[in-house]
């Protein structure tokens, strides 16, 4: 599983990273609701870098194109992290 990243990363270190994504970008590169993505960066399914001092998130591209590669190449397999992901939140919830 994909360990959730909360860093706050300065834009001269933004190469270091890779491109980075604003969470609308990601959403629409995903055909996803933006809250749908924030859950998953929660979850640990996808990471998510915090900049600024807002704490706004970021994604990397690569990160971004690596999901979409598994879920539009199975469903089922994405399906099934997803739902992991949430068990096992629910789990520690309790």
């Amino acid at each position: 599983m994909v360990t959730k990243v909360k860093t706050n990363i300065k834009h001269e270190n933004w190469d270091q990273t890779g491109r980075m994504l604003r969470t609308g970008e990601a959403c629409r590169i995903l055909s996803v609701h933006c809250n749908t993505l924030r859950r998953w960066s929660e979850h640990g399914i996808i990471n998510a870098y915090r900049v600024g001092p807002r704490g706004d998130r970021r994604f990397r591209l690569e990160d971004v194109n690596a999901l979409l590669t598994e879920k539009t190449s199975d469903m089922g397999s994405c399906r099934k992290k997803v739902m992991a992901a949430l068990e096992e939140y629910d789990a520690k919830k309790k």
